[in-house]
């Protein structure tokens, strides 16, 4: 017979990619999932991994076993939250997934709120981007995943996979302060040409959403830097280098020798909480998402105040 354990460990090899990604996020040693498939190997006398350079590579069997496996870890999914629903009580580990700046900006306070009213539910996060996330918690490797999209850039969520929004996250534009646009209230997306940009790297949401919307209008960005924290943008806009389009959640005070001014119409990113449609009826689910969309209202109401000019975030 087959052990769970073992087809989990595989399986985790398979959504990570490597040995090392997996024990992490199972918790073990690299040497202990080796050690796992191992033993998986010789009990179905099948070769699972290859050396692929420096990493590994799944066969053919691993993948078919791989397949099984997300079936069984369903099943067992779907026992563990009918078990946790009878009982009515937030409980259990429960893996969750969110973007940087909803790390920095929001998790800080949920994850408090929960520990302090669920000693029971041991929440577990991990910053990872969206186009990731989404795809982790559709296998099972995540629980829970804080995600976001832009009006133009929708996010694709997988089949099995359902959510709930948190709230609208508003974009605005930094310029330096002596910049010509820091004199004004707001400023149309018509008039950004011919600035040089500083944003996200290609293939993030945010620097693809930056393009279309630029090239939309008329525009061909010209992005002079790129960096993938938004407090690096944030220093980079202060020292004159450029301009950026920054959400707010997460961003942290301004400097002084930055200036926020609005573009009209304002860009919006809608936050979302997804979770696969098996564990809807978990109680660490829905608590989870209620104190997300709780703490979503603090977090969005505060005013977001400047900094000494003598400090970059």
């Amino acid at each position: 017979m087959l052990d769970l354990q073992r087809l989990r460990a595989l399986h985790a090899v398979s959504v990570h990619g490597t040995v090392g990604a997996a024990a992490t996020a199972l918790g073990y040693t690299p040497s202990a999932v080796s050690q796992q498939i191992a033993k998986l190997e010789r009990e179905t006398r099948t070769v699972l991994l290859e050396r692929e350079g420096r990493g590994v590579r799944l066969t053919a069997e691993a993948h078919q076993l791989v397949s099984t496996a997300q079936e069984l870890l369903a099943i067992m999914e779907r026992a563990e939250t009918e078990l946790e629903r009878r009982r009515g009580v937030p409980a259990g580990r429960l893996t969750l997934g969110a973007f940087a700046s909803a790390a920095r900006g929001l998790l800080p306070g949920v994850l408090a709120a929960l520990a302090a009213r669920h000693p029971a539910l041991d929440v577990r996060l991990s910053e990872i981007d969206p186009h990731l996330s989404v795809g982790m918690v559709a296998k099972g490797a995540l629980d829970l995943a804080v995600a976001h999209d832009w009006d133009i850039a929708p996010l694709p969520v997988p089949p099995g996979v359902e959510g709930a929004v948190i709230g609208d996250d508003p974009c605005t534009l930094l310029v330096p302060r002596e910049h010509p646009f820091a004199g004004r209230s707001t400023v149309r997306r018509e008039d950004l040409g011919g600035e040089r940009w500083l944003c996200q790297p290609p293939g993030r949401i945010c620097h693809d959403w930056l393009v279309r919307t630029l090239r939309t209008a008329g525009h061909e960005p010209d992005i002079v830097h790129q960096a993938d924290e938004n407090p690096t943008l944030v220093a980079l806009v202060a020292a004159g280098l450029g301009i950026a389009l920054i959400p707010r959640l997460g961003r942290g005070p301004l400097p002084g020798a930055v200036v926020e001014v609005t573009l009209d119409p304002t860009p919006v990113r809608r936050i979302y909480a997804l979770w696969r449609t098996g564990a809807s009826g978990r109680p660490a689910i829905a608590e989870t998402v209620r104190t997300l969309q709780e703490n979503w209202a603090e977090v969005s109401a505060q005013p977001s105040p400047p900094a000494p000019a003598s400090r970059l975030p």
